[in-house]
């Protein structure tokens, strides 16, 4: 919480230095800017490469059956999630923020002091293919050398991101507000953000309920009191901000559903990776307010986002531990898929950020369906070995 509250500060002092400024010290602000933007860009093939591969690599401890019946279903929900995120935004986002077109564009009037450039050392997709032939190569020739070396990598990346982005992020943040609010965009923009905010919130809580009725019916349990008892994961993903810090109590909680203690300590660590549904949900529905709001940016067709979606669901995996960490994973896409440039893609990380303990929330309390619709099927399958 202490970031976001960092992030709101931010925007705040941004906002007030864009107003009073005088043009020199615009610039160097959106120096920072451009220099800092590069430097994420610049990080994500890293964030990709190595997460992604240490986290498929680590598949390999849990059973085959387990692994694939719950990696295909945590997919599907998330797939399914940004479908119905994206189906919202078409309708509600329009409406919410359609008079406020054209706000969120890169701003001109303003050149870096100076022109830097730090070229990302491969792309996105490259950087995908490689984590995947990595990671599955490791798990088939079972090379604890090899794992090593990514889960060494990834621990640098996360330490790069703790230490690095985390705490420059407010700054960075300010830049971009500072800049809209030179250039007299930026109430507009804030405005309907606060409005994204609120509908990726309740579309949250719509999956959630979709989530516990398909679970509820097909285990027979009451899926209201599945999801009562899986409120104290969400209620400290909302103070963690982070699945893999809330395991324990995702596990307990699913525990107290009546889920085996097998069918819990497996799939509940395995979805806390992959399946980030209300993280999906968020990107999917701040991205189409990025690109309604831009001049640059055409509102997107499902065959555009459709690709995106599919995608989305993949990389997350490569969605580290850490306040933030789905949308720094998803800022490839963002920029190779969508067309973001600095300024949408900072943008999509202030608003991502506002709301990402809400996400996280969303994220483990999914789980706990997963971890149903698991535990019921494995029992199935365990009944008909027996006879």
């Amino acid at each position: 919480m202490r970031l976001i509250g960092k992030l709101a500060l931010g925007i705040v002092v941004g906002i007030l230095i864009g107003l009073v400024s005088p043009e020199y010290l615009t610039r160097v602000i959106v120096t920072f800017k451009d220099i800092f933007g590069q430097f994420l860009e610049f990080t994500i093939p890293f964030i990709i490469i190595f997460f992604i591969t240490s986290g498929i690599a680590s598949f390999g401890k849990h059973s085959g059956k387990m692994l694939g019946l719950t990696s295909a279903i945590a997919y599907s929900s998330s797939v399914l999630a940004g479908i119905l995120a994206f189906i919202v935004s078409l309708i509600v986002i329009p409406l919410l923020i359609g008079s406020a077109g054209g706000t969120a564009e890169e701003a001109s009037g303003f050149e870096p002091l100076v022109d830097l450039e730090i070229e990302p050392v491969t792309g996105v997709m490259t950087a995908l293919v490689v984590a995947f032939v990595f990671g599955i190569g490791i798990t088939r020739i079972n090379s604890p050398t090899l794992r090593g070396v990514f889960d060494e990598g990834k621990e640098i990346i996360e330490r790069m991101i703790w230490k690095i982005i985390i705490p420059f992020l407010p700054f960075y943040i300010a830049s971009i507000f500072a800049e809209l609010s030179a250039d007299g965009t930026v109430f507009e923009t804030l405005k309907a953000f606060g409005l994204v905010l609120i509908t990726a919130v309740a579309v949250h809580w719509v999956w959630l309920v979709v989530l516990y009725l398909v679970a509820g019916s097909y285990t027979g349990r009451n899926p209201f009191s599945a999801l009562k008892n899986m409120l104290p994961a969400y209620f400290t993903g909302l103070g963690t901000m982070s699945s893999a810090a809330t395991i324990p109590v995702t596990v307990q909680s699913s525990k107290n559903n009546d889920v085996s203690d097998s069918v819990a300590d497996s799939a509940v660590p395995l979805c806390a990776t992959i399946h980030l549904l209300g993280s999906t949900i968020t990107l999917v529905l701040c991205s189409v307010a990025v690109m309604v709001l831009s001049n640059d940016l055409s509102l997107p067709t499902f065959g555009t986002m459709l690709p995106f979606i599919l995608l989305l669901g993949v990389i997350m995996i490569a969605a580290p531990g850490v306040p933030g960490g789905a949308v720094m994973a998803a800022l490839g896409l963002l920029s190779t898929m969508l067309g973001f440039d600095e300024t949408s893609l900072g943008l999509m990380i202030g608003l991502y950020m506002a709301q990402d303990s809400f996400g996280t929330a969303a994220n483990v309390t999914g789980d706990g369906s997963i971890a149903l619709i698991v535990d019921k099927i494995m029992g199935k399958r365990t009944d008909e070995s027996a006879a």
